[in-house]
């Protein structure tokens, strides 16, 4: 298990965390949010501690991580798929770690195998492409078979079998009690492989919720509706709280009422529907609802682009 308790951390003036507290529990795959710059990676540096936090606590199974005697078979972590010994084979890189704790060649063999990287054992990890050094830095995380497994990012650079093996692999691991512990961008494959979420925002929490729980309380939903009277069908379910699109031709998107009430307005005016579809709010849709005060890095619009070109928009 891992635990904050009203962490904060400061560079300089630039506050990273701010009186930050989650559980993160075992047996579940916890997904680890947030926009950039949120504090999702100083976060993970202060779990493992590589920063010291300047208020609160971080404990790992009940102590600080460095408090602990063989702190890889505690937990197993993968920040950067880059952090490797450039000029060692991915044999060599595992077996000095293994060393660090008693373990043997055998253990180095099996993980190997496991993450795929058998044919290239043997190369230098410097010739390695970004997915197959995502596979060795798994490899490392899982080395001794530790009680919490953190990984930030971890299928970057992974083809769709590699991406399906990690979420698999995942959800094993936390089939077997262990304390999973992930991030990513990828809001459609954490809304597939999380159980829970933690939300941070400008180094805040924002959300300590399940996956399902926060979708369903997004305000994204909506239903499609195909007919070829959409204009008299908007007048008909108008009310202050409803919010009619047009998406196409004959077509619109409907918020504030569900498919039932559409449907029977629909009955009532005589008005014929070729298509009433309901569409529930994604995971993206969730996040970005919820952490949108929270974006420090906001891209600018198409507009912007042709006024800097010298093209009209």
């Amino acid at each position: 298990m891992i635990e904050l308790v009203g962490v904060s951390k400061s560079y300089g003036k630039k506050a990273a965390v701010r009186d930050l507290s989650f559980t993160v529990r075992p047996g579940i795959v916890t997904g680890f949010l947030g926009p950039n710059g949120s504090g999702k990676s100083t976060t993970m540096r202060l779990i493992l501690g590589l920063d010291a936090p300047d208020a609160g606590e971080v404990t790992v199974n009940g102590k600080r991580y460095r408090d602990h005697r063989a702190p890889l078979h505690q937990i197993g972590a993968l920040l950067e798929a880059s952090s490797i010994h450039t000029g060692r084979s991915a044999y060599d890189h595992l077996l000095a770690m293994a060393q660090t704790h008693g373990l043997g060649r055998e253990r180095v063999e099996a993980l190997i195998e496991l993450v795929g990287l058998g044919e290239v054992a043997r190369k230098r990890a410097g010739t390695f492409s970004l997915g197959m050094r995502q596979r060795l830095g798994i490899a490392s995380a899982l080395l001794a078979d530790p009680r919490i497994v953190m990984l930030d990012e971890p299928i970057n650079g992974l083809d769709p079998e590699g991406i399906l093996w990690v979420r698999n692999l995942l959800k094993g691991l936390a089939a077997e009690g262990k304390t999973v512990f992930v991030s990513s961008h990828l809001m459609s494959e954490m809304a597939l492989t999380a159980d829970h979420l933690v939300v941070i925002g400008k180094g805040e929490l924002i959300a300590d919720v399940g996956v399902r729980e926060l979708i369903q309380g997004a305000s994204q939903s909506a239903v499609r509706v195909r007919s070829p009277h959409v204009a008299r069908l908007g007048e008909a379910v108008a009310a202050p709280d409803v919010r009619v699109r047009n998406i196409g031709p004959d077509l619109i998107e409907v918020q504030g009422v569900d498919a039932e009430e559409i449907g029977l307005a629909a009955h009532v005016g005589g008005i014929v529907l070729y298509e009433l579809t309901p569409r529930q709010a994604s995971l993206e849709d969730a996040f970005m609802e919820l952490t949108g005060e929270s974006i420090e890095f906001r891209a600018g619009d198409g507009d912007a682009l042709a006024t800097a070109s010298g093209v009209a928009a």
